[in-house]
Order: structure tokens, then sequence, then C-alpha cells
């Protein structure tokens, strides 16, 4: 068997798969041209089965009552992740309406139904915060979605604005990111889209080493290593609790049923305690949905699923962080894990 894959710094750009390698599954992403914020959207157009484990205290979202198991409705059609905290999810009705013009949703009788479940994370400190994801950008996200099993990362869709490593105020965070991973075995697939916009830092879980997060201070690009501080009794100085959240998808081709999904969201919750410390803090509204559309012939036991949810979100948390990119303001400076002096 083979070994786990860890990205560390002789395969951190490696294949690390993608979502899209999930039978069924599409994505796209749409990044705003005026600020820093976006959105994201899986797109299931045969419908998936669906649920959500919400871990964080500060969670923004919507639709996720439908997917408490025993409710009617099994499937959904699309998830959307979006930045712009809550004015962001108006960028669902951009999903609904393109699926509707698609002729993809849940048949009433009178019409298409799409059902879409969405969440969102808080980037508004990065540039002029009245600019936020609208039906326009949930609208672009979907008619750019494609089964392409080498998306871009980074600084993109949902991830555009996102930040790490806030517990010692803003000024002194780091830039975070979106991206995808998957894992594959014996015809089955799970993979992951994440937005990582944590108030904890990332750690590299193969080695524990410190990749990015909370700096020193606002001109420097020393990490201050935040769990440590926390440990050593300095109390953190945030200003706005959840101004934080990571937020994900996780999707399979294996035939599971709604409680086999929960608790595969449930691992991939694993899979960011792994490479993020602090997570699900007070601070943060860590959501993470769980897609099965069951294209796939064959089936693995939940021990097996679960473990490669967990592998596949860390993977997505991991390359978000690499493939991010700095960003600069007049009264802001978000550096990157590409711009530190030694690249983990």
């Amino acid at each position: 068997m083979s070994r786990p894959f860890h990205p560390t710094p002789s395969n951190a750009h490696a294949d690390s798969g993608c979502i899209t390698r999930v039978k069924g599954i599409e994505l796209g992403h749409c990044s705003h041209p005026q600020r820093p914020t976006g959105c994201s959207v899986v797109i299931a157009r045969e419908g998936a089965t669906a649920a959500v484990d919400v871990r964080g205290a500060a969670p923004g979202t919507r639709e996720t009552d439908l997917l408490r198991p025993g409710n009617l409705v099994e499937k959904v059609h699309a998830v959307l992740l979006a930045g712009g905290s809550a004015w962001g999810l108006a960028a669902t009705e951009g999903v609904v309406r393109w699926l509707e013009e698609q002729d993809i949703g849940l048949d009433t009788g009178y019409g298409k139904l799409p059902l879409v479940p969405a969440a969102v994370l808080f980037d508004l400190s990065v540039g002029d915060p009245r600019i936020r994801p609208g039906a326009a950008c949930g609208y672009r996200a979907c008619a750019a979605a494609s089964r392409n099993p080498h998306p871009l990362a980074g600084n993109i869709g949902a991830g555009t604005g996102a930040t790490i490593g806030k517990l010692y105020g803003p000024a002194c965070a780091m830039k975070g990111g979106a991206a995808s991973a998957s894992v594959t075995l014996n015809g089955v697939t799970v993979g992951a889209l994440v937005a990582c916009n944590a108030v904890g830092d990332v750690v590299n879980p193969a080695t524990g080493r410190l990749l990015a997060g909370a700096r020193m201070a606002p001109d420097y690009l020393a990490l201050r290593d935040s769990t440590a501080c926390l440990l050593r009794g300095e109390a953190p100085s945030f200003t706005l609790p959840g101004a934080n959240t990571t937020i994900g998808i996780l999707a399979t081709d294996a035939p599971l049923t709604r409680p086999q999904l929960e608790r595969l969201a449930i691992a991939g919750h694993d899979g960011l305690a792994r490479c993020i410390t602090p997570a699900h803090t007070l601070l943060d509204g860590d959501t993470l949905f769980a897609l099965a559309t069951a294209q796939s012939e064959n089936s693995l036991d939940m021990v097996t699923i679960a473990a490669m949810a967990a592998q596949a979100t860390s993977m997505a948390v991991l390359r978000a962080v690499h493939q991010a990119k700095g960003l600069r303001f007049p009264d802001l400076w978000l550096p990157a894990l590409a711009d530190m002096p030694v690249n983990p």
C-alpha cells in the first residue's frame, strides 16, 4: 500500500488532485474585478446527496437546515462558497438563476427548483468592504465551471481575499486562499475544495513546521506561532469575533447516505485540525459540506473514505497557502508563504 501524501518542501507542488476528479462534479470560480473577494461553486448537474457539519462558532450559511438527516429533500444541485461575509450570500441568487436556465433542479411540477446551500467567509478587511460578491459573481462562477482537473488555486474565487493568522490583529496576518485536492483509491475518489480564512496559523502536518500565520509585527516576516503564544499566556488581540472562517466542500463518487456524508464532513474537519492551529475557535465559522454523486461503480468502507476525506482536506489547505500571492494596500501588507525568506 502506498504511503499517504503529505505536501513537504519537495512535493508541495506535486499533483494533489482536484475535486473535479469526482465523477459528476464541476468547479467554477469568480474573483471580483474591483476588490480581492469572490466566490466558488461546486455543481452536481444530476444532483448529489448532501450533508453539512458546522464546527466554528460564527458561521454564515444558507440552506443548512435542509441538509439535516430526516428532512425530505436528499439532493442538492450546487454548493456555493463566497467572501463578503453575510452579504456574500447574495451570490447564491446568481447560482440559482444559472442552474434554472440550464433546467437543473428539483422538479416541483411548476418548474425546476435548484437547491443551493452556501457558506461565506469574512474578507471585508481586505480592500473596500462595500464591494462584495453578488448575484452576478455567482452567475459567472457557474458559467466558468468545468471538470478541468488542474484548476487555479490561491487568490481565486472564495479565497481571493482570504487571510490567515489573525489572533494578534489583522495587521500581522498573511494571505490565505482557496484550493482543491483529491484522493483516489480502488475506483473511488474523495475530493475537497477549501477556502482557508482561518484565525489560526497553518502548519505542515507531516513535519509540524509552521508555514504561515501571525507575524511578529506588521512590517516583519518572522512568524509568531499563535498557539505557542496562547500557551505562554499571551492574550490574543483580535478586534471582531467572526471575522474569520475556513469553509469547504467534500465530494465523493461513492454511494453514501446522508448520515454517512455527515460523518464524511466530520472527518474533513479532522483534516482542518491537522494543519490549522488553533482550529474551530469561537472566532471562526468553520463549515464543511459533503456531497455524494454515487457515480462510481465501486465503494469502500467508511473508515477508509473518512481517512481519504481528512487527507484531501489537509492537502487542499496546504495547496491554498502554497499557491497564495501576497497583497499590499496603503494601510495593510498581507505577505504570502511565497514571500518568506525560506519557503518551508
